[in-house]
């Protein structure tokens, strides 16, 4: 892309032609092939309280600004404290095999008038962990930004010692823009933050990628991956050049 300048000479953006300020996102649910997700409500408090404590080391909580919960009663009150909101608007994750909820994500620091929106509070049960499910969640709601919604910029930020966090990142595609230095504090100690996106322009072959590796033919028998989402990114990436 040819450089712009102004009539002084000075460098500047590329013309974002025809924007409009984006929707904000509803409360409808997001269905897939093997989670659904949903506006969490008190409702899914028990069945959150069951999957989370299943981490019997309470490893899922390090790096979140609250958690553990001694039991129910906690969960249904963080519930009602934090997640019932607008923004962040946090979303349960069903697993559609069982019906219960064994996870949670939301949408954050949603910008509809320059379409910039965050992915976080994100906390995956033991038993959604490294499942199609958990990807499968994460592609969802990336389709709700992009396709439905039609925003410019989706983040995912994380405290840059998460090693888990950054590296579901990079192997959700998005791509490291770089560490904000003590740039907040939670329970008690510094966070130094990492910043990744993904950028409307990405999405297309982004997409392929993951509609690829969704397939159920991307699996053997054993539910053993064919191919990575790793190489399907990279190929979808090389074949849109």
């Amino acid at each position: 892309m040819n450089q712009r300048t102004n009539e002084l000479g000075q460098p500047i953006g590329f013309e974002v032609a025809d924007w409009t300020p984006r929707p904000r996102p509803p409360r409808a649910p997001m269905q897939g092939r093997y989670v659904r997700l949903e506006p969490v409500s008190v409702d899914h408090a028990p069945d959150l309280f069951d999957a989370f404590a299943a981490d019997t080391e309470n490893r899922i909580w390090t790096y979140l600004p609250y958690g553990p919960f001694a039991d129910v009663e906690q969960c249904r009150n963080w519930i009602e404290l934090t997640c019932l909101s607008d923004d962040p608007l946090f979303h349960a994750i069903i697993d559609k095999a069982t019906g219960r909820a064994v996870g949670v994500a939301s949408y954050l620091r949603i910008e509809p008038g320059v379409g910039v929106i965050e992915v976080g509070h994100i906390n995956y049960a033991p038993v959604l962990q490294k499942t199609r499910g958990a990807t499968e969640a994460m592609y969802l709601m990336m389709c709700r930004v992009f396709n439905e919604l039609g925003y410019r910029r989706y983040e995912w930020k994380c405290d840059a010692l998460n090693a888990g966090s950054c590296a579901a990142a990079g192997r959700l595609g998005f791509t490291y823009e770089g560490c904000f230095r003590q740039a907040t504090m939670y329970k008690g100690r510094n966070r130094d933050t990492s910043w990744y996106s993904i950028l409307d322009t990405e999405w297309q072959s982004l997409e392929k990628a993951y509609q690829k590796w969704l397939d159920p033919s991307n699996f053997d028998e054993a539910g053993k991956q064919m191919a990575s989402l790793a190489k399907l990114i990279e190929g979808e990436a090389k074949a849109s050049c």
